[in-house]
């Protein structure tokens, strides 16, 4: 049911875009339009994973390094990626304080993992492979280059609509400027509403499955109750500047988040430990078992 909510948000998606053009152009424009969205796509399949990683400054954490922290954080993603049956994704180490993590890549073999160094001073080990569990999920199910494709998507009916600004639109379109005006205005809501919805159903899944990669869903509800009180009080000036790339983030790295349902591409906090929680007090999920006392795993420093 995920795969099908996706495909037909993107193939929304993708129709709202070719309409834009043809608003904006008539036939000639949406031919435009599907050319230009093509190749912003093809761009975005073989470079975005790089110009995120490049943007956020992460460096790369080598399996030899000797920094205790790193090496365990790397051990981590190397065990769950064999968990997984996923080849060893790159692992990244982003200069931030804000505790936040995110996932990028086109397929499998060309993936990376990135976690903040504030992540990994206040989770503790189990917290941290319910976090990467989440992460290779995302890499396992390749939402990656579907919310790449998302993003850029939305992007370029933004830029389309605002073209309208300046030509005018398709005079030959039935609602005439007053249709070009009024697809100015709501083609970008409308993308924005639909890349969310599609992030909040990523998301979810990505809870499901990281929780069954790494066998103990609690760990992972920790971590999402310490990342979502540390992320509100730690901005991330990076994602302030470039809030098209939140949805990438296990939490929403923006700050001053209001109106959830309808305007966050992050789920509910609440709602996504809830259902981790429900996880682990199923008794034939064929997972670790996990007392529900674990809710609330101690914090004995990095690592403890």
């Amino acid at each position: 049911m995920g795969f099908f909510k996706t495909s037909l948000l993107l193939a929304a998606m993708t129709g709202l875009f070719l309409a834009v053009g043809f608003m904006i152009g008539g036939q000639s424009g949406m031919i435009f339009a599907f050319i230009f969205a093509l190749g912003m796509n093809v761009f975005a399949y073989w470079n975005s994973d790089k110009l995120v990683l490049r943007m956020y400054g992460a460096e790369e954490v080598r399996p030899d390094t000797t920094q205790p922290t790193l090496q365990a954080y790397y051990r981590t993603v190397e065990g769950l990626a064999r968990r997984a049956a996923l080849p060893m994704p790159k692992v990244y180490v982003i200069a931030s304080e804000q505790p936040n993590a995110f996932a990028t890549g086109r397929n499998p073999d060309n993936a990376a993992v990135a976690a903040s160094r504030g992540l990994l001073q206040i989770l503790n080990r189990e917290e941290v492979a319910g976090v990467m569990a989440h992460e290779l999920s995302h890499v396992k199910h390749r939402d990656t280059l579907t919310m790449t494709v998302t993003a850029t998507l939305a992007g370029a009916i933004s830029m389309l609509a605002n073209f309208a600004l300046f030509f005018g639109g398709n005079r030959d379109n039935p609602l005439g400027f007053v249709g070009a005006l009024l697809m100015m205005i709501l083609a970008p809501l409308a993308a924005l509403l639909v890349q969310m919805a599609i992030s909040r159903s990523r998301e979810y899944e990505a809870d499901r499955r990281g929780a069954e990669i790494c066998g103990h869903p609690l760990w992972l509800a920790s971590a999402l109750e310490k990342l979502q009180k540390a992320s509100r009080q730690v901005p991330n000036t990076m994602a302030e500047r470039n809030p098209a790339t939140a949805h990438l983030f296990i939490v929403n790295p923006l700050s001053g988040e209001r109106m959830d349902n309808l305007f966050s591409t992050h789920p509910n906090m609440d709602t996504r430990i809830k259902r981790l929680q429900g996880m682990a007090r199923a008794p034939s999920s064929g997972r670790a078992s996990v007392p529900t006392s674990a809710k609330k795993t101690p914090n004995k420093g990095p690592w403890g």
